[in-house]
């Protein structure tokens, strides 16, 4: 055998051996299961939920995470962003001793067509924001009747703070209050403004590689923003700047490293992750760039708060500010994290669980 034909068998040998690794770390790290939740000294605490469920929801199987330390606790549902990708195993991967679970019994669904309740098989035009709606009705009623409260808090994240409002628009009798994080107004009017700043900011800093790839666009054009943009440039350039998912800055590798150890997914489960966000992007974003909540939902009949950091430019801090002004509800408050980007309750969670806990106490559970 001559020394390069020994070189290449080799190297393709260590190339076997590392895929091989990473196959079987993948499916080490996926057993498709939470672990029971913890106290500090590490015991599993008693009378905690900490699962993965799933119900049938108008017409498909649909999965989501329910963990709790107390189940006689309040109930919290958790709407995801995206649309199409769920971030609970990101937020568990950032968590710290306080946490919301301690207050709450919280629930992590994975939407129609994303995370674990993507399927190949769900029908393109049931990806409304109207069939959601149904969807987050259904949730809400399986967790009523599960844990025998009348009423629950809805909690809604980026676009699960647009399917929110349309939610609690519909259904208020289900709520003892509304909170959104990164709350969605007018997400076209958001873009424009953020387009604007990254370009501006690019300029003051001379970093060619983002104004080569921002100056491909017109902001002012009528398809603005495109798919191709929000998916190619946009995130991740709002990240580079801090002013994207964490205000401390995040890569799409912490994303990826947070899904690969994360045990709730099964190794399908997290392929499907990626698909469901490609799925649900394509077929519901852009009727959230139609939609002016401004002209489209402003009156509520639930207590309506919103918790927004300072440093969001991928939903726009003064556009939600201006829109909680804009909103009439029995109570409403703006609530500004200033050392916060798009997530305040995974960058500064202990001021976040003490808002969480005031608008709990100002709100109660009724007996």
């Amino acid at each position: 055998m001559s020394r390069l034909r020994r070189k290449m068998f080799i190297l393709l040998f260590i190339f076997i051996i590392i895929v091989s690794m990473f196959i079987v770390a993948a499916f080490l790290n996926s057993p498709g299961r939470l672990t029971p939740l913890k106290d500090t000294q590490g015991n599993i605490i008693p009378g905690s939920v900490s699962e993965k469920v799933w119900i049938e929801i108008n017409g498909i199987k649909q999965g989501m995470f329910i963990r709790g330390e107390d189940i006689q606790n309040p109930v919290l549902l958790y709407l995801h962003g995206g649309p199409g990708t769920p971030l609970f195993q990101f937020i568990s991967y950032l968590e710290k001793e306080e946490r919301l679970e301690r207050y709450f019994t919280v629930c992590y669904w994975d939407q129609r067509g994303a995370g674990m309740t993507y399927d190949k098989s769900t029908d393109p035009t049931t990806m409304t924001v109207d069939q959601l709606v149904e969807d987050t009705r259904e949730v809400t009623e399986y967790l009523k009747s599960r844990f025998g409260q009348n009423k629950i808090y809805l909690l809604g994240h980026s676009w699960g703070s647009y399917l929110g409002v349309k939610t609690i628009e519909k259904y208020p009798e289900n709520y003892l209050a509304y909170i959104g994080i990164g709350q969605v107004s007018n997400q076209k009017e958001s873009e424009r403004l953020a387009y604007q700043y990254i370009l501006s900011r690019a300029k003051q800093m001379n970093d060619k590689d983002v104004i080569e790839k921002l100056e491909k666009y017109d902001p002012d054009a009528d398809d603005f923003p495109q798919l191709d943009y929000l998916v190619k440039g946009r995130t991740a350039i709002l990240n580079k700047y801090g002013i994207g998912h964490l205000h401390q800055g995040v890569t799409s590798w912490d994303i990826l490293k947070s899904l690969f150890v994360f045990k709730g997914y099964t190794v399908t489960e997290k392929i499907n992750w990626f698909l469901g966000a490609d799925f649900s992007m394509i077929h519901l974003f852009p009727g959230l760039l139609e939609d002016d909540l401004f002209l489209s939902s402003v009156k509520f009949e639930v207590p309506f708060y919103i918790t927004q950091g300072a440093h969001d430019y991928m939903v726009s801090q003064v556009l939600a500010e201006k829109y909680a002004e804009a909103c009439e509800a029995p109570k409403k408050e703006f609530i500004l994290f200033e050392d916060s980007a798009h997530s305040p309750n995974m960058e500064e969670p202990e001021k976040f669980i003490e808002v969480m806990r005031r608008i709990a106490l100002e709100n109660p559970l009724e007996e």
